[in-house]
């Protein structure tokens, strides 16, 4: 990995540029489950066969930044502890991906998954997710998520399955 940005906001800031700034590369959107790590090693394939950086996007909120931190039970992290901690899930998330040769920038960004995502497909040459995240219906064909990037993404979209591996 040659270079690793990082992009955390706080709440109530504009999420008008990620930083560094997404100008073109491919996009994936991380929750921590299983499906968006196969979305992740796709994303970063394709980024390599591309010869395209690869844009690591973990939205969170403080419900779902909490269990990821390290703070006794009944407390509340700080906005920096669970950006923090975010961010380390991200890392750990790349440690089980092949990212040589590639330009790697994180972005750990407080607010809506599917409209970061949408942001940040204005940019983009490519949005990568997977079919489905951590949500609680295991019916669904693809996510809510997913299925706002594809309605509303302004570039290539691309859902990877669960068996895409």
């Amino acid at each position: 990995m040659s270079s690793q940005g990082e992009t955390t906001k706080l709440p109530g800031e504009e999420n008008e540029g990620f930083d560094p700034p997404i100008t073109g590369g491919v996009v994936v959107g991380h929750d921590g489950s299983t499906r968006s790590s196969v979305a992740l090693a796709w994303a970063a394939d394709e980024a390599r066969l591309r010869g395209l950086p690869l844009h690591v996007v973990r939205a969170w909120k403080l419900s779902t930044a909490i269990p990821e931190t390290n703070v006794p039970f009944g407390t509340v992290p700080s906005w920096d502890e669970c950006a923090n901690a975010i961010k380390a899930a991200i890392d750990r998330a790349l440690e089980n991906v092949d990212t040589a040769g590639l330009t790697v920038h994180r972005h750990a960004l407080h607010g809506s998954p599917s409209t970061l995502l949408v942001e940040a497909s204005q940019h983009a040459d490519m949005v990568v997710v997977g079919e489905r995240g951590q949500g609680g219906f295991a019916g669904l064909v693809i996510g809510s998520v997913a299925e706002q990037v594809v309605r509303h993404g302004k570039s290539t979209v691309v859902v990877v399955r669960e068996d895409a591996a």
